[in-house]
């Protein structure tokens, strides 16, 4: 074999290694588009979605200084109350993974208030980040923040939600989910779990962010273009708590007894409605409950049968964060938008992938 040959086949099947250990998994309702769960449980992976010509961002457009994160203090703000799994499992990821590096990790947790959470960033600068890794609880607002953080310029990449502000200007990546895909997933689980036709109601996310916005964008869409027969006829937040979904679900049977599904946009809404659901002694299988996220309990959920899918959206964002921040310091381009791969939930896989949820 010529030397050129031998390359292109090692280079080959490195290739095929790699793309193997990031754990794809083709989704029951998404058969033709590659997905992956970010390599199950314990992994703490989070796998990206290469972009063809996605725009890039450089420490030199950015401006600041090569330093890498050898020495470097990372500031990690948590926008909610970690009573939410998705949250633990997010803040867990950070830490394990500043641990994992050796680096110097500083956070805080501003219990679902925006200004405490501005307040909380605007410390985490003053004690001495040198980056921050920030959950955005809103997308609109961060003003102050990033006119503290251009002064001394100071990366920042967000996860999970998106600021309202320019991509390496005011900040450098963000990484996250296709919401407005996790949407249309969602929709196509709704319209297979019903099929195609009813009435269904949305419990929205919490206003003032883009997940919400885009997750009900996707959906709508969706039903719409495929299912003209489904019908949305009720939509009210239920910011993304279960309390909330609980309350909001009771509200809804009283005004649409024979609805036929709810489009939970995260579990813990999900879950919400299930719990109203048992109350009026409704049974599993009734009212067919498609949720977002991932986490044990609306997985098990499935398996009991009173939800019928869920949508993962992966919070295990430290590997990448950090990966981001490093390359980043280190000269490198890195994406603006960094999308990760998600999995799904549903009755053909959910009790032997169940292990997978967090």
């Amino acid at each position: 074999m010529k030397p050129l040959a031998r390359r292109l086949t090692a280079t080959t099947a490195l290739l095929t290694t790699l793309a193997l250990s990031l754990g794809c998994a083709k989704s029951e309702d998404d058969n033709n588009k590659s997905t992956a769960s970010g390599g199950g449980k314990d992994s703490g992976q989070v796998a990206a979605e290469p972009t063809q010509g996605a725009k890039t961002c450089t420490l030199d457009t950015y401006g600041g200084k090569k330093s890498g994160l050898k020495s470097a203090t990372v500031g990690f703000s948590q926008s909610e109350k970690e009573a939410n799994p998705f949250r633990i499992a997010e803040t867990a990821s950070i830490k394990a993974e500043a641990k994992k590096r050796g680096v110097k990790l500083l956070t805080a947790n501003a219990q679902s208030q925006f200004s405490k959470q501005i307040s909380d960033v605007q410390d985490l600068i003053s004690k001495g980040a040198d980056l921050l890794v920030i959950a955005p609880l809103n997308s609109d607002g961060w003003e102050p923040v990033l006119k503290q953080a251009a002064a001394k310029k100071i990366p920042i990449v967000t996860v999970d939600r998106k600021i309202n502000a320019k991509a390496c200007e005011d900040y450098v990546s963000f990484i996250g989910s296709d919401f407005v895909q996790q949407g249309r997933r969602a929709a196509d689980q709704m319209i297979k779990a019903t099929g195609g036709k009813g009435e269904v109601a949305i419990l929205l996310g919490a206003p003032g962010n883009n997940v919400t916005t885009e997750r009900t964008k996707g959906f709508s869409e969706r039903i719409k273009q495929k299912a003209p027969g489904l019908k949305v006829v009720f939509k009210q937040t239920g910011e993304f708590a279960r309390e909330k979904g609980q309350q909001v679900t009771e509200q809804l049977i009283q005004s649409k007894p024979g609805i036929d599904g709810i489009y939970a946009e995260n579990d813990e809404m999900g879950l919400g409605a299930v719990n109203a659901l048992k109350g009026a002694g409704k049974k599993a299988g009734d009212v067919k409950i498609v949720t977002v996220d991932g986490t044990r309990n609306a997985v098990q959920g499935i398996v009991d049968k009173w939800i019928y899918g869920v949508v993962e959206s992966n919070p295990r964002f430290g590997p990448l964060a950090f990966q981001t921040l490093d390359e980043f310091t280190r000269g490198k381009k890195v994406g603006q938008d960094i999308v990760i791969k998600d999995s799904a939930y549903t009755p053909a896989n959910a009790e032997r992938d169940l292990s997978k949820a967090f």
